[in-house]
């Protein structure tokens, strides 16, 4: 099974979108999966339903930095490293669906509690959402 595969699979069972491709990444870098379930957790639904960044790609951005990221402050040139491979990729999500928010990627925005329960309702995001999963884990991958 792919990455990309597996991160799909583990978002259909319920994980949020950031759980499902940090998951799958981890223990790639040696951090184990439970720690980075519950690392990415509050990344999910756009953080925390605030009408922010898509969890998927908050994720990948989390797997950017396990490989890229210093463990150094005066590391400036990881430091560099892992910033333009964010905007690698996030450009690439970008082209491929259109926006990196959850708001763009769904059309609803998720901060206002009657636009979620429509979500919820019209089951948008186990509709919409493996894709961004999907796209997330393959960008992230040839990036890493």
């Amino acid at each position: 099974m792919t990455h990309a595969d597996e991160a799909v699979a583990l978002f259909q069972q319920g994980f949020s979108c950031s759980q499902a491709v940090l998951a799958v990444f981890a223990e790639d870098f040696g951090l184990d999966r439970d720690t980075a379930l519950r690392i990415s957790q509050g990344f999910g639904a756009g953080i925390a339903y605030t009408d922010d960044i898509c969890g998927a790609v908050s994720g990948a951005i989390m797997v950017i930095g396990l490989r890229y990221g210093r463990i150094k402050a005066d590391d400036i040139a990881a430091k560099e490293k892992t910033y333009t491979v964010v905007s690698e990729f996030l450009r690439e999500f970008e082209k491929r669906n259109g926006s990196v928010t959850c708001t763009g990627l769904l059309g609803y925005n998720l901060s206002d509690t009657e636009q979620v329960a429509e979500v919820k309702k019209r089951k948008v995001v186990m509709a919409r959402c493996p894709a961004f999963v999907r796209d997330a884990v393959v960008i992230v991958e040839k990036l890493v």
